[in-house]
């Protein structure tokens, strides 16, 4: 049997759906009978590759664009995967790059929520990419926050929906020994702790920045605590709205604006902090705060979209829109030193759970199944 895994779309591995097609082609199984091609930019040939030797890459020359990468992907994906003899094929970025129809048994991997990234997008592409995803042989939702809004917004079968949480490197995320070091030195950025994480695109106003800014004001009126607010990830959609209320707040001198922050040091990153704020209202997944919670980091998230789901019962919750709520937050996670090491030792072993081995067994599962039908 051969799989084709598409790549393009994927920001040659250094977006959060590049992080995923990694994670998941690292993980691949090497069984007899069984290989894989990943089809992408000819310049991904070595993004992706690892040492099985079930797995090969087929590379397409194309201009480096996503215009490009779209009229590729829509008018010329169905024949090369039928010239290729794919038996199957995995589409991993859901409505944000399909083909017109699909030639053979496919999945379709959505990690949006897929109502609010057609109504609050100004690509009108995404509404008519979302007509063609109902062609999909079978569709994977990443929570099943995901599952229901394609069911209920989007008039999916959910039949067709089958619900795979995504993996967590546990060799890269995990809790390390704190130190007494009063700088985390994080190639290109030095670091002065004690310090907050919130690692997210910066876009207005469904992440909220702002909300959390002054939030982070008022924990620090109250407290007079020396924490800094670390603000990692680069601009997204009004972002220049997010960087205008950092320059007029009373706390303007704690707060850090990284950008774009290198995915390989995330870790670090996590494991510096003293706590995790999640105030963002659009999560399809959430992944970064599972991932700070693995590093043992206590974390503070939106009551909204996923993050509930995804997070179990092992973080504080509130409402996004409240910035008192978001202060009273910080201060709990930063001076209850009872309720962080309770979070933190249940986080740890909730975060546990979510395999990448398991999410690409039960991937692969379900494409073989379309398979066997047709």
């Amino acid at each position: 049997m051969k799989i084709g895994i598409m790549a393009f779309g994927c920001d040659h591995g250094r977006s959060g759906f590049g992080s995923y097609l990694s994670s998941f082609i690292a993980n691949l199984p090497r069984q007899p009978g069984l290989s894989f091609e990943v089809f992408g930019p000819e310049i991904d040939r070595y993004t992706y590759t690892n040492d099985n030797p079930s797995v090969t890459y087929f590379g397409i020359n194309i201009p480096d664009s996503k215009s490009s990468e779209r009229l590729w992907v829509t008018t010329s994906c169905g024949s090369l995967c039928k010239k290729r003899r794919y038996d199957g094929v995995i589409f991993p970025l859901g409505i944000r790059l399909l083909p017109l129809k699909f030639d053979v048994p496919s999945v379709v991997i959505v990690q949006d929520v897929l109502s609010d990234l057609i109504n609050f997008s100004k690509d009108r592409y995404y509404k008519i990419s979302s007509l063609l995803l109902k062609k999909a042989g079978g569709i994977i939702a990443a929570t099943d926050f995901i599952k229901n809004d394609m069911i209920d917004n989007l008039k999916i079968d959910g039949n067709s929906v089958s619900v795979v949480y995504s993996g967590l490197d546990r060799s890269r995320f995990y809790p390390r020994p704190k130190n007494n070091e009063s700088t985390i030195l994080i190639q290109p950025f030095s670091i002065r702790r004690p310090y907050i994480i919130y690692a997210s695109r910066i876009e207005h106003p469904r992440k909220h920045h702002v909300e959390l800014i002054r939030g982070f004001e008022i924990f620090k009126e109250r407290t007079g605590l020396p924490h800094r607010l670390v603000l990692a990830g680069s601009d997204g959609e009004n972002a220049e709205m997010v960087h205008r209320s950092v320059i007029k707040s009373s706390v303007s001198q704690d707060i850090f604006l990284t950008g774009f922050f290198p995915p390989q040091n995330l870790p670090e990153l996590y494991a510096g902090a003293d706590a995790c704020i999640f105030p963002s209202s659009c999560e399809g997944v959430g992944l970064p705060v599972l991932e700070t919670m693995a590093c043992g980091i206590p974390v503070a998230c939106s009551n909204a979209g996923s993050l509930p789901e995804i997070t179990g019962e092992n973080a504080l919750l509130f409402n996004s829109e409240n910035p008192e709520e978001i202060a009273s937050a910080i201060e709990q996670l930063v001076r209850n030193s009872s309720l962080r090491e309770e979070l933190i030792s249940n986080a740890v072993q909730w975060a546990s759970q979510f395999s990448w081995e398991e999410n690409v067994n039960k991937t692969i599962g379900i494409l073989r199944n379309l398979i066997e039908k047709n």
